[in-house]
């Protein structure tokens, strides 16, 4: 699929796709929209040192590169982060995006080094933070368990059907432990029906600019 990288509200990049007419992040702002939805409604409302991240869409690495910011500094705080892509991105194309630029210059070759990251193994980024890319379809490859905390980052409902279905939302539910928290820009009645319908106890929350809402699950302890 063809890329164009575009810019967005606070001036951060994005990826649009013609074919699909769809962008990677909100044109209102990128990095303040994974900001909101992943970091200040999932990540930071979890008080554990040690956490089982799983990603649903790696896309351009902004999700995994906030959350590693998160650990530096933080000489307990350790995690594990898993994330599936089934088209990943190439390197020349990573390499325009301003994330590293924008958000912690000093520290943007992390950035680099979790696209450079070997896929499909544990790949250590520095001492608190250790990824594992999964190349594959969420809905068919074996996804890790006791997981904490999810990122649904996948393209729209309406963009990408088969990643929005009771299918996946029982796998996912079946694999977070109590009390864990799955975070989603999406706010449509139907997804959040289909969290319940999983196991899940699911609140609508003010989403970022330009969106009014979104949804935070959590699996009841």
């Amino acid at each position: 699929m063809n890329r164009e990288i575009q810019l967005t509200a606070d001036g951060s990049h994005t990826l649009f796709i013609p074919e699909m007419d769809e962008h990677y992040h909100s044109i209102n702002g990128a990095i303040q929209e994974s900001r909101h939805v992943f970091i200040e409604a999932g990540l930071n409302q979890l008080e554990k040192d040690s956490l089982r991240i799983l990603e649903i869409g790696f896309g351009t690495g902004l999700n995994a590169f906030l959350t590693l910011q998160e650990t530096i500094g933080h000489l307990h705080k350790t995690i594990e982060y898993y994330s599936i892509e089934l088209y990943p991105l190439e390197l020349s194309v990573i390499h325009e995006l301003n994330y590293g630029e924008l958000t912690s210059a000093e520290h943007k070759d992390l950035f680099y080094a979790l696209h450079k990251a070997e896929w499909d193994t544990n790949v250590k980024i520095n001492n608190n933070f250790t990824i594992h890319k999964i190349k594959g379809d969420s809905n068919t490859c074996l996804l890790p368990c006791n997981i904490d905390l999810v990122f649904f980052d996948a393209f729209a409902p309406d963009k990408q059907p088969e990643m929005w279905s009771q299918f996946i939302f029982n796998k996912l539910c079946s694999l977070t432990n109590e009390g864990g928290i799955l975070t989603t820009y999406c706010a449509k009645g139907a997804v959040r029906r289909m969290m319940k319908e999983a196991g899940y106890s699911v609140e609508r929350i003010p989403g970022p600019p330009g969106k009014r809402e979104m949804l935070r699950a959590r699996k009841a302890v």
